[in-house]
C-alpha cells in the first residue's frame, strides 16, 4: 500500500514511519533540512512544506493513505505567531487529499486541543475544544487545526483525528522537551523538580495507535491515545531504578515554578536552548492532566505498554557507551537543544 506522509522527521513520526516500513508499506515523506530520523529507511522522499501546496500535491499524488503529523510544538509565548502552521498545514493537507481523491487522512492533533478545566474527572473524547484565549496558544492552534480537518470531513473528505497525551519514548533525534527533562532526571542534573504530573504515553504506541486508526477508526472520531500518569518524581525514581543509582530530589510546590520563568529564560537566551520551564509548560500541569483511551481502546484495539519498559527503553536508546564527555554527562547521548520542536 502506498501512503504519504508529513511530520515524519519529528518524535512521533520517526515511530510512525519506521513502523510503516516495518510493515512493508511504501511510504512517501515530506522532508526539509533535519532528515537524521530518516536515515537508513526505504523511504521517498519529497522537497517540501506543509505550507506549500504544490509541495502536497506532489506528495499526496497515488497515495491511498495520508498521515498528517507536521506541527510546531512549542509551550513559548515568543513562538506564538509561529504556531499558524498547525492550522494552515491541516488546512493544505486536507485539501491536497481532497483534490487528489485520497481514501483516508489519520490527522494527529493532541491532548492540550481539548479544554483541560480541572474537576470534571479524566479528559475524553466528549470534552469541547480549549477556546479561552488565556490557555497556551499551542492547544489553541491544534484546536483549530482540528476544525480545518472537521470542516474537509463536511466537504466530502475521510479523515480520523488522534489525540496523543504527553510523548516519550525512543527515536527523539530533535530532542523534545521531555526528553531533555527524562535525560536532566537520569543523569542528576534536575536536583529539584515539581508536585504534579501528566500522563505519559511512548511514541512507538502512539505510532500503533496512528496505524490502527487509519484501518479501524470511524469518519470524523476523535481518538485520545494515552499512556500512564506519573508526577517527574516518580518518573525519577523509576529511572534511579533502572541505573541502579538512588538519587535525592527535592519536591517543590508547583506555583513556584511561575517565580523561576525569567531566570530561566534568560539562561535560555544566553545558551540559545529552550528555557526548562515556561508560563504555559506550568499552566499545563495546573490544568487536568488525567486521561482516558476508553474508547481508543474499545474501537481500533490501541493498549499502551508499561511505562517502566519506555523508560527502559529511552536509556537503551540514548546512551553512548564511547565518549568521555557522553561519560561525564551520565552517559547520554548530547540531542539538540532546539528552541522549538518542528517537523514539516
Amino acid at each position: 500500500m502506498r501512503v504519504a506522509m508529513t511530520g515524519a522527521t519529528g518524535h512521533v513520526g520517526a515511530n510512525v514511519v519506521r513502523a510503516l516500513v516495518d510493515q512493508g508499506w511504501q511510504v512517501r515523506v515530506l522532508c526539509r533540512e533535519d532528515v537524521r530520523a530518516l536515515e537508513g529507511l526505504d523511504v521517498e522522499r519529497v522537497k517540501g512544506d506543509v505550507r506549500d501546496p504544490d509541495s502536497l500535491a506532489r506528495l499526496v499524488q497515488g497515495a491511498e493513505l495520508v498521515f498528517n503529523l507536521a506541527a510546531l510544538i512549542s509551550l513559548e509565548g515568543r513562538f506564538r505567531s509561529g504556531l499558524d502552521v498547525n492550522i494552515v498545514g491541516p488546512r493544505n493537507v486536507a485539501a491536497a487529499c481532497l483534490a487528489a481523491g485520497v481514501r483516508r487522512l489519520v490527522h494527529v492533533s493532541s491532548v492540550h486541543a481539548f479544554d483541560d478545566v480541572p474537576g470534571h474527572g479524566p479528559i475524553d473524547e466528549d470534552r469541547p475544544q480549549v477556546t479561552d484565549p488565556s490557555r497556551p496558544a499551542y492547544g489553541l492552534s491544534k484546536a483549530a487545526g482540528e476544525r480545518e480537518i472537521l470542516g474537509a470531513i463536511e466537504r466530502g473528505l475521510d479523515a480520523v483525528i488522534v489525540n496523543p497525551t504527553g510523548v516519550i519514548g525512543p527515536h527523539d533525534y530533535k530532542g523534545s522537551r521531555m526528553g531533555r527533562v527524562i535525560a536532566s532526571l537520569a543523569t542528576g542534573r534536575l536536583p529539584f523538580v515539581p508536585t504534579g504530573g501528566y500522563d505519559w504515553v511512548d511514541a512507538r504506541d502512539v505510532a500503533a495507535g496512528v496505524i490502527a486508526a487509519a484501518h479501524r477508526g470511524q469518519t470524523g472520531r476523535k481518538y485520545l491515545l494515552s499512556g500512564t500518569w506519573a508526577s517527574l518524581s516518580e518518573l525519577g525514581r523509576q529511572l534511579d531504578q533502572i541505573a541502579g543509582r538512588p538519587r535525592t530530589r527535592l519536591q517543590v510546590p508547583l506555583w513556584s515554578g511561575f517565580l523561576g520563568v525569567p531566570f530561566a529564560a534568560m539562561k535560555a537566551r544566553l545558551t540559545g536552548g529552550t528555557p526548562g520551564c515556561t508560563m504555559d509548560s506550568i499552566r499545563v500541569l495546573l490544568g487536568e492532566t488525567h486521561v482516558t483511551s476508553a474508547r481508543a481502546a474499545a474501537e481500533i484495539g490501541y493498549a499502551p505498554r508499561p511505562q517502566a519498559q519506555t523508560l527502559r527503553d529511552i536509556m537503551a536508546w540514548q546512551i553512548l557507551p564511547v565518549s568521555p564527555f557522553a561519560k561525564m554527562l551520565g552517559g547520554f547521548r548530547v540531542h539538540p537543544a532546539p528552541s522549538m520542536e518542528v517537523s514539516p
